[in-house]
């Protein structure tokens, strides 16, 4: 079987998702990178709901696909947790490698006041 950067990440996601799960009070933060955007959620996966999100898709201050926007979209989904009165995440990284976009949003986040 032939593989590819697609099933390989995928692959790489379910080793991953086998491991973590989100909680109410520790809610897993997903990473989803496209070519033209970025974005994020926080899911709690008892209750199957989302709770907060952001995006570079519609969002003046994040401009294209970039380190810095990516950290802007970091610090705007920690301010929404901080403001519904979360701390702590569980981060998720989709099977995405860590480095780039998904290490500049963490690392966002992480001023924001997340903490992993």
């Amino acid at each position: 079987m032939k593989f590819n950067r697609h099933k390989a990440r995928l692959k790489r996601k379910q080793r991953i998702r086998k491991k973590i799960s989100g909680t109410t009070e520790r809610p897993r933060m997903v990473v989803f990178r496209s070519n033209k955007h970025l974005s994020v959620q926080l899911i709690d996966d008892l209750q199957g709901h989302t709770l907060a999100a952001a995006s570079t898709m519609g969002n003046e201050a994040a401009n294209g696909v970039t380190k810095e926007s990516a950290s802007v979209i970091g610090q705007e989904i920690a301010n929404k947790a901080l403001a519904k009165n979360i701390q702590e995440v569980v981060f998720d990284r989709n099977g995405y490698f860590y480095h780039g976009r998904i290490k500049a949003l963490a690392d966002g986040a992480r001023q924001g006041g997340l903490k992993f």
